[in-house]
């Protein structure tokens, strides 16, 4: 089994943290395979590490109510249903393709029941959602992620929390490796995120280098 990035191929240089090769998520057969599935077609889903990461905060909040914005091909929304077996989850993706297939791997599962997606921008859907969300997962476009943050911190129930992926971006955004010039508004943008999240007296927020960067919020 390959950990971190070499599960993302997206034509970026690879990274991998030193503790990749502990941090492969558990995770059933059916799972696996759709995870392999998607990597093999270079479909932008979290890596091992993220992953794992991710299924640990799901674990110690044990949220009821989980909002994914860039759902793809459903395997978030999967790993947290078979984590957590009373949660509800809506799933919202744009891409009719991905849309169609987490369609059809959420009735494979037999999780329809308590998994809910919507096709559709994320930015015009959260505009339309109620609130009172436990947990929500930011990993949709991330030049977006600044002007979602005021709506997203109104869904989240005191205590919630929020996971950005992806904020470190190759390392970018940390200055580990210059930027490319492709890349550069990227990279102001999530650095807006960042400043916004840390600054904001109404979260509590932390950057973990895991995978490639997550942000972690809890609304206070």
């Amino acid at each position: 089994m390959t950990y971190g990035y070499a599960h993302k191929n997206t034509g970026e240089a690879e990274r991998k943290s030193v503790t990749a090769q502990f941090n492969a998520p558990r995770v059933s057969d059916v799972i696996a395979k759709i995870r392999e599935n998607a990597f093999s077609r270079e479909i932008p889903i979290a890596d091992d590490e993220t992953l794992n990461f991710l299924g640990t905060l799901l674990a110690a909040v044990k949220p009821k109510k989980i909002l994914e914005l860039g759902g793809a091909v459903g395997v978030f929304a999967l790993y947290a249903a078979e984590l957590l077996k009373d949660a509800q989850i809506t799933v919202v993706e744009k891409d009719e393709k991905f849309y169609a297939e987490a369609v059809q791997n959420f009735s494979a599962f037999g999780i329809t029941s308590r998994v809910f997606p919507v096709l559709g921008d994320a930015g015009e859907v959260i505009g339309r959602l109620s609130g009172g969300f436990d947990f929500i997962f930011l990993d949709c476009a991330k030049a977006q992620y600044i002007k979602y943050l005021p709506r997203l911190k109104e869904l989240l129930k005191k205590g919630g929390v929020l996971a950005a992926d992806d904020v470190l971006l190759f390392g970018y955004v940390a200055g580990e490796v210059e930027t490319p010039k492709k890349r550069a508004m990227l990279v102001t943008h999530i650095r807006e995120y960042i400043s916004a999240a840390v600054g904001d007296g109404g979260l509590q927020t932390t950057i973990v280098n895991v995978g490639n960067g997550v942000a972690v919020s809890v609304k206070l």
